[in-house]
């Protein structure tokens, strides 16, 4: 049995409707004081990154690595609002609630 070759006919539209650029979701645009904000809370946060590297305690990775996921997604449009924001950047600098032991003294 001879094997067939199968012929295509080649599409002259692009695959994907993002790559003609009409279909694509029109950028945002972003203000002057969105702008000076993120810039403003991209300093505190690589501050302090920087100020809590030799800190230890359970809860400085975690903090930490809260830290840098905010840096990375600083495109994405839900960001934390003002308290959260702060409260992302104490973290690390603050010590975890004791712990309650039960049990004899």
């Amino acid at each position: 049995m001879a094997i067939r070759t199968k012929l295509t006919v080649r599409d002259d539209k692009p695959a994907t409707p993002a790559a003609t650029g009409s279909d694509a979701k029109p950028k945002r645009q972003v203000s002057e004081e969105e702008k000076a904000q993120r810039k403003e809370r991209v300093v505190a946060a690589k501050d302090a990154l920087a100020r809590s590297v030799g800190l230890r305690g359970e809860q400085v990775a975690p903090a930490r690595a809260a830290l840098k996921l905010y840096l990375q997604r600083l495109n994405d449009p839900k960001q934390p609002d003002d308290a959260m924001f702060k409260a992302l950047l104490e973290a690390p600098f603050q010590a975890p609630p004791k712990k309650k032991v039960e049990g004899r003294r």
